[in-house]
């Protein structure tokens, strides 16, 4: 197949869950077919990261496009500037006459057989007459994220902002599903949230792709308990991703005091790309550590006895998760932190919501290296054995095939679809990847 793949942002550095998630996917699906990749990027792209994109697409392209710190006088400028737009803002800011001019010139002159949108924002600029079918490929429910954001926000004007969000992301979420020949989600959780609230809008039912590991990469890091710090704690995320600010804040101001209270030599360590000033600020508490973006993530989770998950908002699924349990590590998550997740609580890792509870969970893993051990042992065997990205890669693959047939299918041709998809599994069967890992 020949596949036009449209993302909002350029996908190297891979320091973003989203982008590692698209990037293991398309290194598979590119060993078989031909993608060109579209997307917007800074002015001054390093040409590492333009070059580095001929990996896992045969054809580049990209849109500059100057995005203001989150934080800055520019982005607060912007976001007054969007209050008006009827889209949400997550969608409304991305709208662009260039790129929209350069997807319909490649449309029309592509011959491809199937667009990829990824993510919900680059379908604004999509126009509505496309020459083949196109998938939504979304890796959460983006009007979930904003409800959820408004249910746990302190002020109330926050609260107002963050409704008013989630009203116009449910109308623009609603009214974009039906444009899309499939809608993939990244969770068996996502596909009910989509049908419970989308009912009429998909033109089919949602389809969940499962999530995969670097296994070889998470899984070759030593787990010796030589390596581990007493009593520390660490978190990996995009700092600059709202769910992420909120659960670290969330968990310094609210959690962090009941575990201290237990454990005084607790400390945490928060890893992750463009902290914000909320985020950086945390570091003034005492024994609180806030890196910023780090090449390589092993390490400093090798070096936690505990992982935490604290968050409260959020959709689709965590990659973090699973590079912790690939690691061996000992998780306590929150319900919403793991949701999706093929895991179970007390078997691969701790489930635990609200603040006393959260630090309960925690503390008995401090005080308790065996346990500590036996769930890490677990979810290393879990994710090993069944959720390599090569494995995951398969399902995605025949569900891309599935809806690029759909589009130019004549009576008769079903069976032949049928016959595609199980070859394509058999030649699937056996892979495994060599993907670099890196912090999400």
């Amino acid at each position: 197949m020949r596949i036009l793949w449209l993302k909002a942002g350029w996908l190297l550095p891979l320091d973003k869950g989203g982008n590692l998630r698209t990037w293991h996917l398309m290194k598979q699906i590119a060993q078989r077919h031909e993608i060109t990749f579209l997307a917007f990027s800074q002015p001054h792209l390093p040409a590492a990261d333009f070059d580095g994109m001929r990996e896992v697409a045969a054809h580049v392209e990209r849109v500059p496009r100057e995005e203001p710190v989150r934080g800055s006088w520019r982005f607060y400028l912007d976001v007054a500037l969007h209050l008006l737009d009827p889209l949400p803002y997550a969608i409304g800011r991305y709208r662009s006459r260039a790129f929209r001019s350069r997807l319909r010139q490649l449309t029309v002159s592509g011959g491809f057989d199937l667009i990829v949108c990824d993510f919900l924002p680059p379908a604004v600029n999509m126009p509505k007459d496309l020459p083949c079918p196109a998938v939504l490929f979304t890796h959460n429910v983006e009007s979930e994220i904003w409800r959820r954001h408004a249910e746990t926000a302190v002020t109330r004007l926050s609260r107002w902002l963050y409704r008013l969000q989630h009203r116009r992301m449910l109308r623009f979420e609603g009214r974009t599903l039906g444009r899309f020949r499939g809608v993939l989600a990244v969770s068996e959780n996502d596909v009910q949230t989509f049908a419970r609230l989308f009912p009429y809008a998909l033109s089919q039912a949602a389809e969940a792709v499962p999530t995969g590991v670097d296994v070889p990469f998470f899984a070759a890091s030593s787990d010796e308990a030589s390596q581990e710090h007493a009593s520390h704690l660490v978190f990996t995320g995009s700092m600059d991703w709202l769910p992420n600010e909120d659960a670290m804040l969330f968990f310094c101001r609210q959690i962090l005091p009941l575990v201290r209270a237990q454990v005084p030599d607790v400390t945490v360590a928060i890893i992750g790309r463009a902290p914000s000033a909320a985020v950086r600020a945390l570091a003034d508490i005492d024994g609180v550590s806030v890196t910023g973006r780090v090449e390589d993530v092993r390490p400093h989770v090798q070096a936690g006895a505990v992982f935490i998950i604290p968050l409260r908002v959020g959709g689709g699924t965590r990659l973090k998760i699973f590079e912790a349990m690939a690691m061996g590590k000992a998780v306590v998550s929150t319900t919403v932190g793991a949701e999706g997740l093929p895991v179970v609580d007390g078997t691969h890792l701790l489930l635990a919501d609200g603040p006393a509870a959260f630090a309960k969970a925690v503390v008995s893993l401090l005080r308790d290296p065996e346990r500590r051990r036996q769930l890490g042992a677990a979810a290393k065997a879990l994710v090993v054995e069944k959720y390599d990205w090569s494995a995951a890669a398969v399902p995605f693959e025949q569900l891309l095939v599935r809806f690029a047939d759909q589009g130019r299918q004549r009576p008769g041709d079903a069976v032949a679809a049928a016959a595609t998809a199980e070859t394509l599994a058999s030649a699937w069967r056996g892979r495994s990847p060599r993907t670099p890992g890196c912090e999400q």
